[in-house]
């Protein structure tokens, strides 16, 4: 059997408009410790991560303590935008969340994200199943994970989560088949099962 702990990286500098650079707050940076605290026991035996900074030093300080590497995949990183700035990004969201098709010239849209994210998640399972994995991830890429296991969840689940940084969900596998998804609130201990 495979679990999988996706964790959504710590509140990042909005300030650093360069999304794959975008650094830790020092508030992220010191939250960075509820994310070891929940993956200690764990029985975790390898790390996985988006390439983006944020999700890297995340999972980073867990990994280290743990005597793991982080190993980064460009398939868990977060959608992309646009190549500018998007200043009505709510607006742009819950149009998004309408419709899975939509996106902007030079983005992705929740439809790609999610078929990038469903088959990197098969790419880890035909790897690593078996395994015990903590993967560094993102707000929208892990919601729309959790969105094709879930079709019932949607903008409304993802705005109850966007400003909740770390974030986490609990995936359980038997070979490719999910038996369990679970989302865990980092700051409360608290587990909600989702599917």
């Amino acid at each position: 059997m495979a679990e999988l702990y996706y964790i959504r990286h710590c509140e990042p500098n909005y300030d650093n408009h360069v999304d794959a650079l975008r650094e830790l707050t020092p508030k992220g940076q010191a939250d960075t410790g509820l994310v070891t605290a929940y993956l200690r026991d764990k029985g975790i035996d390898m790390v996985l991560s988006s390439p983006f900074k944020r999700a890297v030093d995340t999972v980073g300080p867990f990994a280290k303590g743990a005597g793991l590497a982080v190993a980064t995949m460009d398939g868990l990183r977060e959608r992309r935008v646009d190549s500018g700035w998007i200043e009505d990004f709510e607006g742009f969201t819950r149009r998004q969340w309408a419709d899975f098709s939509y996106k902007l010239s030079d983005g992705e849209s929740l439809g790609e994200v999610q078929e990038r994210m469903a088959a990197c998640l098969d790419g880890i399972l035909e790897k690593y199943g078996g395994r015990r994995i903590a993967v560094g991830s993102h707000g929208t890429a892990l919601s729309v994970l959790v969105h094709s296991l879930r079709p019932s969840s949607g903008y409304e689940d993802f705005a109850r989560i966007r400003r909740q940084m770390p974030w986490g969900v609990h995936f359980s596998f038997a070979g490719r088949q999910c038996l369990r998804v679970e989302e865990v609130d980092l700051f409360t201990g608290v587990i909600k099962e989702i599917c």
